[in-house]
């Protein structure tokens, strides 16, 4: 990560796992968006994203202790993540810069297929500064995006839009190599990309889960991965404007990313709910020669690498789904304080054939000041009940989500309903709408 760009001053502030613009008004919050359907996204293997970063600290180690800018250690970087590419069937492009009078260079990676005037870009900054080989930052997210584009070759991957891969160069001295990318783009091809993700040290070893708040449908998509996985996540604030996404979002293009912390330090807030150490920067080797191999949380970077692919298997393979017959319930029920008993709000369907689907929709408006003290529950007619929030989120308010059901053993017709109590005092709310579609 870059330090060309001061820090923004504002405090981390805790958002929802899962809950869109969580301070939003009331009468405001988004809807849910409409569903879609993608393959399966695959489990990213953390040991081959750490073989990658073991040949980049090899290369560092071989070529004076780092990979920046100008020296021999990047360029050997940049060949080493071109050979996997091209021999997984990418069409690489090398472009070339300069920068402090030496040259730089940029690694464009697209894979066949998809819309071509609809790119989905991911992209990360492969060099380090010149103090240390640069492991976490950012050889990380570089490693990570890299072992994606393999997965994506081994599944042979049909996206709906077209993906591309970036690995950026000169980051460390102020974005260069993004910024050249994107300045050089003619306007017609900025328009065709639909999103920029951007992913700059996802492996510190005293990990924070931070994602970015800029482009709001992005931003869900890696909420709700964490949301499925029970971590909760705050808002990226420390590096904001200080990594290769800038350019990107200053052309207009959508961006949104991931990172695990910098040299900000972890409260005890954040230990309680993260694990590691209060007190202690997120990562205490930051742009110093101990980036090594060694300074990396594996569980961080792999629950990152998985976000990832999580990412670009839901924006940019999904398709539409037709959607099915939908009912809904807009009348706001209170939801008293704990102790108070759960209230529920009733839907009753009928003229549905059969039984419900495996993929039955469950769109929740519940408005809260702490969601971490909910457990939502859907009703079946028959009494059956699924599990559709269990106090998570921490100290963010509302619930916003679409969640899927498997109800295949329910039959459709009949009384369901949205249960949900409260299970701690000191937090009010309501329902205020909700809505299945079989």
């Amino acid at each position: 990560m870059s330090l060309y760009v001061s820090r923004r001053l504002a405090a981390v502030t805790a958002i929802a796992v899962a809950g869109l613009f969580a301070s939003t008004a009331p009468a405001a919050l988004a809807a849910p968006t409409a569903a879609t359907a993608a393959p399966t996204p695959p489990d990213i293997p953390v040991a081959n994203v750490k073989a990658h970063l073991a040949q980049l600290q090899s290369i560092a180690t071989a070529n004076g202790g780092n990979r920046a800018h100008g020296r021999a250690g990047y360029k050997a970087s940049i060949d080493y993540v071109k050979a996997k590419l091209d021999a997984a069937g990418f069409t690489t492009t090398l472009q070339t810069f300069t920068s402090s009078g030496a040259t730089g260079y940029n690694l464009i990676a697209d894979w066949p297929g998809g819309d071509p005037n609809s790119v989905l870009m991911a992209g990360s900054h492969l060099d380090s500064v010149t103090a240390g080989p640069g492991i976490n930052d950012n050889g990380s997210g570089s490693a990570a995006i890299l072992e994606t584009a393999l997965a994506v070759s081994r599944a042979q991957l049909q996206p709906t839009k077209h993906l591309r891969f970036g690995w950026w160069g000169a980051e460390e001295l102020g974005m260069i190599g993004s910024k050249y990318y994107v300045n050089n783009l003619p306007a017609a091809e900025k328009s065709k990309i639909s999103g920029y993700l951007n992913f700059d040290m996802i492996g510190s070893p005293n990990p924070g889960y931070f994602v970015y708040d800029d482009d709001p449908t992005i931003e869900q998509t890696f909420k709700n991965y964490y949301a499925g996985v029970g971590i909760p996540t705050e808002i990226e604030t420390e590096g904001d404007g200080r990594s290769d996404h800038a350019p990107f979002k200053s052309a207009g293009i959508p961006v949104g990313g991931l990172f695990s912390g910098a040299d900000y330090t972890k409260t005890a807030a954040q230990a309680q709910k993260w694990g590691g150490t209060s007190g202690q920067a997120f990562d205490r080797c930051y742009h110093a020669s101990c980036d090594t191999s060694a300074n990396i949380d594996d569980t961080a970077l792999d629950r990152n690498s998985d976000a990832i692919a999580y990412a670009i298997w839901n924006l940019g393979a999904a398709t539409p789904v037709p959607p099915g017959q939908s009912f809904e319930n807009t009348a706001d029920v209170n939801i008293p304080d704990s102790p108070g008993a759960a209230v529920t709000s009733p839907i009753t369907v009928s003229g549905v054939t059969g039984n419900a689907p495996a993929t039955t929709k469950v769109d929740v408006n519940i408005v809260h000041t702490y969601r971490g003290d909910l457990v939502v529950d859907l009703v079946a007619p028959d009494g059956t009940v699924y599990n559709l929030h269990n106090r998570s989120g921490g100290s963010a308010d509302n619930i916003v989500q679409t969640y899927t059901v498997n109800a295949s053993s329910e039959v459709a017709n009949g009384l369901w309903k949205l249960q949900v109590k409260d299970g701690a005092a000191q937090d009010t709310g309501y329902i205020n709408s909700w809505k299945i579609t079989f």
